[in-house]
Order: structure tokens, then C-alpha cells, then sequence
């Protein structure tokens, strides 16, 4: 348990000594999402209709940022190896890296998404619902970002081939994440969308740490 929470502490010192962690995430958020009224103009029943599918968006886009650092700095200093020789097993160094990089980027996210969404004009029957599915969901936006930080450590400005192998996963979480504030502001039935998305979540959860661990040993051998 001590071993487990200094990790987590030296994760969390790392990514705001770097600033590449909750304020360039959380920047690009509200950049994104106040720049969106300007280019669609504003009308009010418009900017609420694709309000749920631009705050998602966002919020993926944001968590992809920060992704690269997530292996690439403690493999180039051997601090990974040293780490991977500790008595916690690998894939639970995996799993808190990802959940330091939740808290830091997508918790930020979730506690910004409804003042953004004033700005896009999203009912009020939907923030609840906003804020829920991207505490639910964003967590696992983290956890997928891990198989391709971990995939794509050993390759130098591996930034653009990370984000096209982790955007495919990222579509279920997607779709049920928006529809979820999509249905709460049509005035529909959340629970199905919801439970998908508490589902992939937690299947993510539970199979990302394994599989990001196992790449992480190929290119450390």
C-alpha cells in the first residue's frame, strides 16, 4: 500500500512539475469547446443539439495530449526498468501511471464540462448527466491511452502513430458517453446508453493494465 501511493505521488509531482498534465489538457478543452459558438454562430437550439458530441470530443482529444509522457521519459532514463524490477508487479504500475493521468487530466475535464457547457447552451436536464458519464468515462480513455503509450515507448516522437492506434478504441466510449448527455437533453431514457459506457469502463479497466504491461515487457527485453 505505501509502495503503491509513492508511485502514485511521484506520478501525480511529474505531471504538474512538467506542465503537460492537467493544464495543457484542461487549455485545450476550453479552447476547443469556447471556439466552437464562434464557428457555428449563435443559435441556441443549434449549439445545444451538437453540445454533447462536442464536449466529448473534446475531452477525448484533450486526454491524448499528455498520452506520450505516459512510459516515454522513465523508459529513456532506465527508471522503468528499475521499476519493473520492484516487488509491484507491472501491471500494477501500469494502472496507477493511468490513473495518476486521469487524475491530472480527466478529472480536470469533469469539473470544467458544465461551465462549458453554458457556452454550448446545454439544458439544464443534461449537466447531471454530463458530468457523471465523463467521471465514468474518462477513465478509460486513460486506461486504452496506456496500450499505446505502452506500445509505442521505444519510438522517438511516437506522438502521431500513438493517437492513431488509441482513437479506434476510443469510439464506444465515444458513442455512449455522448449519448448519454444526448439522451438527458432530448429528454429520453439514460440508463441503456449508461450502462454500456459503465461496462466498457469497466472491461477497459480490467484488461488495459495486462495488455500494457505485456508491451511494456517486449520492449524492455
Amino acid at each position: 500500500m505505501n509502495a503503491t501511493l509513492a508511485v502514485l505521488m511521484r506520478e501525480l509531482r511529474l505531471a504538474l512539475r512538467s506542465g503537460g498534465g492537467a493544464g495543457l489538457g484542461l487549455a485545450f478543452f476550453l479552447i476547443v469547446v469556447m471556439l466552437i459558438p464562434f464557428g457555428v454562430g449563435p443559435v441556441p437550439h443549434l449549439l445545444a443539439q451538437i453540445a454533447p458530441g462536442t464536449l466529448w470530443i473534446a475531452a477525448l482529444l484533450a486526454c491524448l495530449l499528455s498520452l506520450d509522457r505516459l512510459f516515454q521519459a522513465d523508459f529513456e532514463d532506465g527508471t522503468l526498468d528499475i521499476l519493473a524490477l520492484s516487488p509491484m508487479p507491472l501491471e500494477g504500475l501500469v494502472a496507477i501511471k493511468a490513473f495518476a493521468h486521469w487524475l491530472t487530466t480527466g478529472l480536470p475535464l469533469v469539473i470544467a464540462a458544465p461551465i462549458l457547457g453554458i457556452t454550448l447552451s446545454l439544458p439544464d436536464t443534461a449537466y447531471w448527466w454530463l458530468v457523471i458519464s465523463l467521471a465514468v468515462g474518462t477513465p478509460a480513455l486513460s486506461f486504452l491511452g496506456a496500450i499505446g503509450a505502452a506500445l509505442t515507448v521505444g519510438i522517438r516522437r511516437g506522438g502521431l502513430l500513438l493517437s492513431l492506434l488509441v482513437l479506434p478504441l476510443y469510439i464506444p466510449t465515444l458513442i455512449f458517453g455522448a449519448r448519454c448527455v444526448a439522451a438527458a437533453s432530448e429528454g429520453m431514457d439514460v440508463v441503456p446508453a449508461f450502462q454500456f459506457l459503465a461496462g466498457v469502463t469497466l472491461f477497459t479497466l480490467a484488461l488495459t493494465p495486462i495488455a500494457a504491461a505485456a508491451a511494456l515487457r517486449m520492449h524492455m527485453r
